[in-house]
């Protein structure tokens, strides 16, 4: 406990000197010495320099070791993935991505070690030994067989053991979450940092998604469902068949609905960027094509407002994060919520998951590395700079 203490100390106010985190721990100056000096010697900590401007013997100061381990954050999608290594301060070291492997299943394991070795095994890498890696998916992880639930657009992610066979590949413990969990995650840590502690993040693309954090914390629910707003029992029958398949409110929310909406209004079939554009152009079906989705996506924001009642509202997904409609959904929501909310942009953008799975896998290393599993330990990771995930791909 005395050594996650120091360590918390020395991640959040570092370059702090030993006096300090005596200061802020509580902990007496022979213990921080003692804990210091060992982390030192096993290359957690590193000295880099020297306090200035006290009267008296100056004071060596220490920081985190960024380069003494890495970490492994991956978003899993239905189209790419998108893989980044990160030390352990959180700073991006190398980020790769690719279309996901059509052939699904096992393949796409073979991908992502293929991925993640490509910058680890590298010749000029001088990458910390790889720790941990957390994988974002597009559905919900089943934690009796490590199969991925309700991820149609991976072709047999359900009859795989996705985490326990990345662990063994990569020799490291892996950790499977739902994508959109993660995004919130990371736009709780990197986009809102200190903001705020209860948080939902929705991702529009194609399908919608919610991530709830609520006092600081991912409300996962008892199956690990919760957030799963596509099937909200209002905008299309949720007595239908589709419905109980896809979920009534996706069926009025996300890309598919977009697509028809638009064909049913003009009779022609574009995709959603193109609808897009033809709204920018004035094109009548187009912009009422985004008004009723609008509407829609307004009501499904609303219901968690009303449920959750949380600080921020955050929309993102590659459909969530254009102006087009998050504009709308702004305008929407002032018409059908009681009480003023405001509707922010993400501001990680398609990085958001991938934050997330840092900050995750970050808390759980230094948690095993620190605190070695007692009972009451807390350490939270100060985030990195925001550019650090939105650098874009190598």
């Amino acid at each position: 406990m005395s050594q996650s203490a120091v360590i918390q100390a020395i991640a959040n106010y570092g370059p702090t000197s030993r006096a300090s985190v005596a200061k802020q721990t509580g902990l007496s100056k022979q213990t921080v010495s003692e804990i210091v000096a060992n982390l030192e010697a096993e290359g957690w900590v590193r000295v880099v320099g020297q306090t200035e401007g006290n009267i008296g013997r100056r004071a060596v100061v220490y920081e985190i070791s960024p380069s003494a381990a890495t970490i492994a954050s991956v978003d899993l999608g239905g189209t790419k993935v998108r893989v980044a290594l990160c030390d352990l301060t959180g700073k991006v070291l190398a980020e790769r991505v690719e279309p996901t492997s059509h052939e699904g299943g096992i393949s796409i394991v073979d991908q992502i070690v293929r991925l993640i070795r490509a910058s680890t095994d590298a010749p000029d890498s001088n990458f910390g030994e790889l720790r941990i890696a957390v994988v974002g998916v597009p559905g919900v992880p089943e934690a009796e067989t490590g199969a991925v639930l309700m991820a149609p657009n991976i072709a047999g992610i359900d009859q795989i053991d996705l985490a326990g066979s990345l662990q063994d590949r990569l020799g490291v413990e892996v950790f499977v979450e739902n994508d959109v969990n993660l995004a919130a995650l990371g736009e709780h840590w990197l986009g809102n940092p200190g903001d705020t502690d209860d948080l939902v993040f929705i991702s529009v693309g194609t399908g919608i998604g919610a991530g709830i954090v609520v006092g600081g914390n991912l409300l996962r629910g008892s199956t690990g469902g919760a957030g799963e707003i596509g099937f909200l029992p209002f905008g299309a029958d949720p007595f239908e068949q589709e419905s109980l398949e896809v979920g009534a409110f996706e069926r009025v929310s996300a890309t598919k609905a977009i697509i028809d909406l638009y064909a049913s209004k003009s009779g022609q079939t574009a995709d959603v960027p193109s609808i897009f554009e033809a709204a920018n152009a004035g094109d009548a079906a187009a912009l009422t094509t985004l008004d009723e989705v609008a509407k829609q996506i307004s009501r499904g924001a609303a219901a968690l407002v009303a449920v959750v009642d949380p600080s921020a509202i955050v929309l993102g997904g590659s459909i969530g994060i254009r102006e087009e409609l998050l504009e709308r959904v702004r305008r929407y929501m002032a018409m059908c919520c009681p009480k003023p909310f405001e509707i922010e942009k993400s501001r990680l953008g398609d990085h958001a998951a991938l934050a997330g799975g840092a900050s995750v896998a970050l808390t759980h290393l230094h948690l095993s590395l620190f605190a070695e599993g007692q009972k009451g330990a807390e350490i939270s990771v100060p985030p990195p700079d925001i550019a650090y995930f939105k650098a874009g791909a190598s």
